[in-house]
Parts: C-alpha cells; structure tokens; sequence
C-alpha cells in the first residue's frame, strides 16, 4: 500500500486521538485534568489546519473550486467545519479491507459494512478477446487503463452461444479453451481490483442470445413459432438454468476460486437488456424473472443478482409511463417497478440511450432526458423498491448526426452530476457503467460509442474527477473516532460544492 502524505497525517491524527475516543478516557469525563482537554481541542484545529493545507498542495489537475467539507464532531460535542479543495488525492483503502463480496444493505451497495459507489464501464468482448494470444492482452490493457481513472466495475459477457468461438456450442456443451478464456478474464479483473458483473445471456441475436435457444428446441423437435418462446417454454428454461450452473460452479483455471465463491464477480445478470414483446402485459417475462433469479439465489446465495432491464416503465405503473422515451417503451413487456420487486433480485439496473431512443440526431431534448430518467429512477428505487439502482449502460454515438467530444463529456458529467447528489443525500443512486471502454487497436469492433482513454483527455479527466470524488466520500465514510457520512444524519462527512 502506497501512502501519500496526507494518509500520512490522517493516519498520525486517529492514532494520536485514539486514545481520547476509542479505547481511552472520554474527555468529557476529564474534570480532574483540564489540559488533557484543551489540548486535545487544540490537535483537533491544529490537524484541521495542516489536513487542508496538506491536500491543497498535494492535489492535481482538479480545478480549485471543488471543495470538500468535513463535519467533524468535536471533543466538546460540538461540530467543527473544514472547507479543504481536493484532487487527485486519495485516502487508500485501510489495511484489514479484504476482496470480499459486494452486498446490498437497504438501497446501498457495501463492501466490509461501507458504502460501495459505483464508477465502471462496459467492455462485454473481453472473453472473445481472451482466447487468442495475440489479442489477449488487450484484456490486460483495458482493466489497466480502467484502474488508472478509478474505475471499480466493469460489466461483460459470460454468454457466446452457438456462434464463432462459442462458449456453449450446444446445450450443456461447452468449449474448455472459452471457458479457460473466461477464467482469465476474472482472473486479470481482480489483478486490478475490478470487479465484474457477468451477464448469462443475450435478448438481442449478437453472440447467440435467445433465438439461439429457439434454434437448439427446433432442433431438438420442439414446436416453437416465437424467440420469446425462451421465456415461457419449460426445455428452454431448463437449457438457460442448466447454463447458470455450469457457470456458476465454473473452478477458475487461473486462481482455484469457484465462481460462486469469487469477490471478483460483483453480481450475476439474469440477460442483456430482456424484452418480451409477445406480451406487453408483461406476465411471461415477470414469471421468468422470479423463477430465475431464486434458482440464481439458489446455487449462489452470495452474490448479488440483477436482471439486466432497460429501465422501461410498464403497466403496473400507468402514472409513470409518461417518463419513457417513446410509447413503444411500455409494449415491450417490461415493468422496472413491478420486475425489480421480485424475490432474489437485489438491485435495479436502467439502461440510457437518448440518441436510440428519442434522436439520433444530437438535439437539446437528449440531455433533459437523461436527467428526468435517472431522476425517476433513483426516487422509485428509493420510495417502492429500498435498494440501489445502477445506470448500467449510458453513452452516445460518435456516428449520431450533431455529434462532438463535448457534447460526450456534457452527457457524461450530468450522470455523475446526478449520482453525487444521490449520494449526498444517502440515495438509492448506487453507480454508472459507461458504454462501453476500449483500448487502442480495437477500432474494428467499434459500435460508435467506444471511449479509448488516450484518445480522450478531457473524458478521461472527467471520469478520473468522478472516481476521486466517490473514493474519497467512501473512504471518509470508513473512518473510525466519530467520523461518520453525511446520510441523513447530522454528525456527518460529505463532498461539497462539485459543480460538474
């Protein structure tokens, strides 16, 4: 562990304290020795002092108007304010925090009982990737180039079916040598403390997805007249959960880990994106949402589970509907409140694309878009559901007509923007997963939205200032000695004045 210098004097400051409010005497109890006391509120001003000096010569290439407010309780009861300016400084993760498993605790993500916010990215080709040799270490070069602007989370595919390198080639048939690809790709995440959400299928045909199901039942003599048959149709249900285990009982080549027992993996996802046109009211895709997400809860109890939604609102909400892009959106067989309320599932993922589905041209009504529907989300995650949502997939095209890098870091600063202030308040506001990051030399597998870190300074400061935000505002929140976050209570730390 590498300490900068103001873990240093942090480090120093609760050590130095501790003896006064952890393990030793409460100084209000100290009649009998009041220079114990006023020397103990003298450290608190005087660490104040050179903790904001510290970080504002220690900081980089963040713009100064960014404060940081600390609201720290004194050793007379009452709160003592530190306006300080932050940048690239970071408190470093405490030496006990192990790789464990992210849970959920009522609309928070956790890691060893703290706040876990979400700053990732979508890169779903990194097991395709990983079975030659000559293209694995693009592998390595996006998760390096992640970790080096704080990104925590990435979300991929661990689903190739019926398809050039497929994983499962065939019902319950796998290739070792993908799977052996796969392996390395957890591996290599947890290298670089990047944890993975894995989705277990596909609702679109890129990569197998369900019509590659329907193409194995008509194979194996089933009468089947739509690809939406996947969800309703008990063999097929029994080829997707007979996929779910394989997976999940998967030993890593690599690390000896079982998949269900690897912190690596952050959550299982039921599907990329499921729709069930078929039935707009929604019925068959919910009955296949419960019944997968138990049996996912039933091989993996660990980890978390998510469905893989677009966020669309459905007919179980009539008064919401009005927040989707277009009419079309409530026919697709979806309902964000009524699908996310179903056992086993733990958090609510939305999906933004204001260029698909209101213009492709760039226009003035795409980034109010992102801002009522993340909004909508985030208060429903909160009031009906208690637990996080995560922005699974947002971005915009570079091939869209009107399109500019600015318009890009415009879109991706109202995210983060939304989110902080989420977080401020304690929200179910959990993260956002950037679509999608690639490394250079990756261009032929360009869908217009990939983001190449060196190729883009000013996204990449963006995402860097935003990762450094949430570090800091869940590494305050670890602190011990009457530290505490700023969440509804009122002895509390919190980022302050990030005008974005």
């Amino acid at each position: 562990m590498i300490f900068t210098h103001t873990q240093i004097y942090v480090h120093l400051y609760i050590c130095c304290s501790r003896k006064f409010c952890i393990g030793g005497v409460d100084p209000k109890s100290m009649d009998t020795d009041k220079r114990n006391l006023r020397f103990l509120k003298a450290y608190h001003t005087a660490f104040l002092v050179i903790f904001s000096q510290i970080l504002s010569h220690t900081v980089s290439g963040v713009n100064g108007e960014e404060n940081l407010e600390l609201v720290l309780e004194g050793s007379d009861g009452e709160l003592a304010y530190s306006s300080i300016n932050h940048g690239s400084y970071e408190f470093g993760e405490k030496e006990a925090d192990a790789w464990t498993m992210v849970q959920k605790q009522k609309n928070q993500f956790v890691v060893n009982g703290q706040p876990f916010y979400v700053n990732g990215f979508n890169t779903y080709w990194l097991m395709v990737f990983a079975v030659d040799q000559s293209t694995r270490g693009k592998v390595s070069e996006v998760f390096q180039q992640a970790s080096s602007v704080g990104l925590t989370v990435c979300r991929t595919w661990a689903f190739n079916d019926g398809q050039w390198r497929a994983l499962q080639k065939s019902p319950s048939v796998y290739d070792e040598d993908i799977f052996k690809a796969l392996d390395f790709v957890v591996s290599e995440a947890k290298k670089h403390k990047i944890r993975l959400i894995l989705s277990l299928a596909n609702n679109w045909d890129a990569y197998g997805g369900k019509a590659q199901y329907v193409k194995w039942g008509k194979a194996a003599g089933l009468k089947l007249t739509s690809d939406d048959d996947f969800f309703s149709h008990p063999t097929l249900r029994s080829y997707y959960k007979a996929h779910v285990k394989t997976v999940l009982n998967r030993a890593n080549t690599f690390t000896n880990i079982t998949y269900k027992d690897d912190p690596t993996i952050f959550s299982w996802e039921l599907m990329n994106e499921p729709r069930c046109t078929s039935d707009p009211s929604g019925d068959r895709l919910q009955a296949w949402i419960e019944e997968m997400a138990v049996y996912v809860k039933s091989i993996d109890p660990k980890h978390l589970v998510d469905i893989g939604l677009e966020g669309f609102y459905g007919p179980s909400t009539p008064n919401k509907v009005h927040f989707n892009p277009n009419t079309y959106a409530q026919q697709v067989g979806t309902d964000f409140i009524r699908n996310h309320q179903a056992l086993g599932v733990d958090f609510a993922s939305v999906h933004i694309y204001a260029d698909s589905w209101i213009s492709r041209a760039i226009s003035d009504a795409h980034i109010p878009f992102f801002k009522s529907w993340m909004q909508a989300h985030i208060e429903d995650a909160e009031n009906f559901l208690g637990m996080p949502v995560l922005f699974a997939e947002f971005g915009v095209s570079a091939t869209d007509p009107g399109y500019n890098s600015s318009f890009r870091d415009a879109l991706i600063s109202t995210v983060y923007k939304i989110l902080l202030d989420s977080v401020k308040k304690g929200g179910s506001g959990g993260g956002s997963l950037l679509w999608q990051l690639f490394p250079q030399g990756t261009d032929y597998m360009d869908d217009g939205y990939a983001i190449v870190l060196s190729k883009s300074p000013s996204t990449s400061n963006i995402i860097s200032l935003h990762s450094k935000r949430l570090r800091i505002f869940n590494s305050l929140c670890s602190w011990t000695c009457r530290w505490g976050c700023k969440k509804k209570q009122p002895r509390e730390v919190s980022l302050l004045h990030d005008d974005l």
